[in-house]
């Protein structure tokens, strides 16, 4: 080996890469994590595009119509009240996402900066702030959630405010775990001492370190916000009719599915096919984001 190509190697050696180049790497090599992602970014793209090409709007009704099996006027057939299912379908999906994907937003900025004031805090206010999460945790979501609808009335928004703020509590146990590792590092007690203030060491140092933990947590938020409201379309207290999600529209569907079986069978199909493929996100976005698995 010449003594000129050495040196090159030996640069070849060191040259490392980020945390988040490193993931990216392990991500794309995850095929069920990218056949996931592949597939959300598919829908997405559909339900928003989907609905200018159907022809029907999600609440144009034809009463004489009624309900009729997929054709080529309708491919996925109509429901009881001759509304375009397929078109209902793409508008649901809208819905359901941005409940999932806003929902998820608002527990993520409640629970980031509620642990991190916890862990950074420490002592008597992490105490009384961490029992306050845990009497939370003992209450049902549902029975929270009613509350608020209660108080507040019921709307689309406060749904999306509902079911964050009833998610944000795993949220900050994870935040608070890591901020309590790392507010004793080197880089925060350099912080200290050039006499950064609390705040700007919780928002510019510790929480943009605990980033990788809160993304992979926030995959998997997403998909378990999107089945509760699901579960609150069903017992109706999610998304109010005309407006359909994939929740409201497989509680129509089941209550007909003897009669009218593919008023379930598509909602259901798109509902499944969409946490499969978020959960499939989240858990390759875990593995990815994992330091043990850095080398892998």
């Amino acid at each position: 080996m010449s003594s000129a190509t050495a040196p090159v190697m030996e640069a070849e050696l060191v040259e490392g890469t980020s945390l988040w180049k490193d993931a990216w790497r392990r991500l794309r090599k995850n095929r069920m994590a990218v056949a996931g992602g592949t597939f959300i970014v598919v829908l997405v793209i559909a339900s928003f595009v989907g609905p200018l090409f159907t022809g029907y709007g999600y609440e144009a009704q034809n009463l004489d119509y009624g309900a009729q099996p997929p054709s080529a006027a309708h491919l996925l057939g109509t429901d009881y009240l001759g509304r375009d299912l397929l078109t209902r379908v793409f508008y649901g999906t809208q819905i359901s996402l941005l409940v999932g994907l806003l929902s998820g937003v608002v527990s993520l900025v409640i629970g980031t900066l509620y642990g991190a004031i916890a862990g950074f805090r420490g002592g008597r206010t992490d105490d009384v702030m961490m029992r306050i999460v845990d009497v939370l945790y003992s209450l049902p979501y549902v029975f929270l959630v009613i509350l608020l609808i209660a108080a507040f009335g019921q709307s689309i928004v406060l749904l999306f405010l509902a079911l964050g703020a009833v998610q944000w509590l795993s949220t900050a146990r994870i935040v608070r775990g890591q901020v309590l590792s790392l507010k004793e590092k080197e880089f925060v007690q350099a912080a200290r001492a050039v006499g950064t203030r609390p705040a700007g060491i919780i928002l510019r140092h510790l929480i943009p370190n605990t980033l990788g933990p809160i993304v992979v947590y926030f995959s998997l938020t997403v998909p378990s916000v999107i089945l509760q409201e699901a579960f609150l379309s069903y017992l109706g207290l999610g998304v109010q009719a005309p407006r359909p999600s994939l929740g409201a529209l497989i509680s129509q569907g089941a209550a007909h599915m003897d009669v009218y079986p593919w008023e379930l069978v598509s909602p259901a199909l798109v509902m499944a096919a969409l946490l499969f493929s978020l959960n499939f996100l989240g858990d390759g976005l875990r593995d990815a984001l994992d330091p043990q698995m850095k080398r892998g």
